[in-house]
């Protein structure tokens, strides 16, 4: 081989050797890139999506428009907004109160509000203390939970809620067999129909009352019972998507 031939060759094989070292040093950097596009900060007025939330339904600050009703004639049935004295917090579990609670239950700001009745027939009366209008759950309602202050009555606690077909259903919290405060929470049951898609126009779930039946074991009489913070878990994770905030209500 020539001189010529061979000046040519080398040429050629050190061309050849630059363009793949070239394409081997852009594809490092594109792989590269993508790694850090994974990590990158959302674009701004981009919404992650949410997931569980408390949902405020009232701490009866302003519960002066809330209205009771008994089924028995007698007595005097009537609720009263109260200024809290004392610590609230469940004696069986001292120390559990959140963050938020723990702002809430100031002594002599915190305001509570109050039930009076009198239960005659054993076992059939009842108690219905109701807001001045249903609260509307944007989401699927998951549990509900209040803080009830018990005077070791075997009556017992129920909430009533209205599904978006106008269904009313009663749900058992419990009962109130108990001395002092305590947090009762209870899931809502699967049976409860409950649609997302629904909830956009404001007409999926709504909170309507809360009521107390008398047990029957327990002697007739005047009965009293106090509530505060009354919250439920909402699911709004299938809400939360681009377009959401846009109502379709006009």
């Amino acid at each position: 081989m020539g001189t010529t031939q061979k000046w040519l060759l080398s040429i050629i094989v050190g061309s050849v050797i630059g363009l793949g070292a070239s394409l081997f040093a852009q594809e490092t950097e594109t792989t590269t890139d993508t790694t850090t596009d994974t990590t990158a900060e959302p674009v701004a007025g981009e919404k992650t999506r949410g997931g569980m939330n408390d949902i405020e339904l009232n701490k009866f600050e302003e519960a002066e428009d809330w209205r009771a009703f008994a089924t028995s004639p007698l007595g005097d049935t009537k609720i009263k907004k109260s200024v809290q004295l004392g610590k609230i917090e469940d004696p069986q579990n001292p120390g559990n109160l959140t963050e938020d609670e723990t702002k809430d239950f100031v002594e002599g700001q915190n305001h509570v509000l109050g039930v009076k009745t009198y239960f005659v027939d054993r076992g059939f009366d009842r108690v219905e203390v109701k807001p001045p209008h249903e609260y509307i759950i944007q989401g699927i309602g998951k549990q509900i939970s209040i803080w009830v202050l018990g005077r070791q009555y075997r009556h017992t606690l129920y909430v009533k809620l209205r599904d978006y077909r106008g269904n009313v259903h009663k749900i058992r919290m419990g009962r109130l067999d108990f001395f002092g405060w305590r947090k009762i929470t209870v899931p809502i049951p699967g049976w409860v129909p409950q649609s997302t898609r629904f909830a956009l126009y404001n007409k999926n779930l709504h909170f309507v009352s809360l009521f107390v039946v008398s047990d029957t074991h327990e002697v007739p009489g005047i009965f009293y019972f106090y509530v505060d913070n009354l919250f439920m878990k909402v699911d709004k994770s299938e809400m939360d998507y681009p377009g959401s905030l846009i109502k379709d209500t006009w």
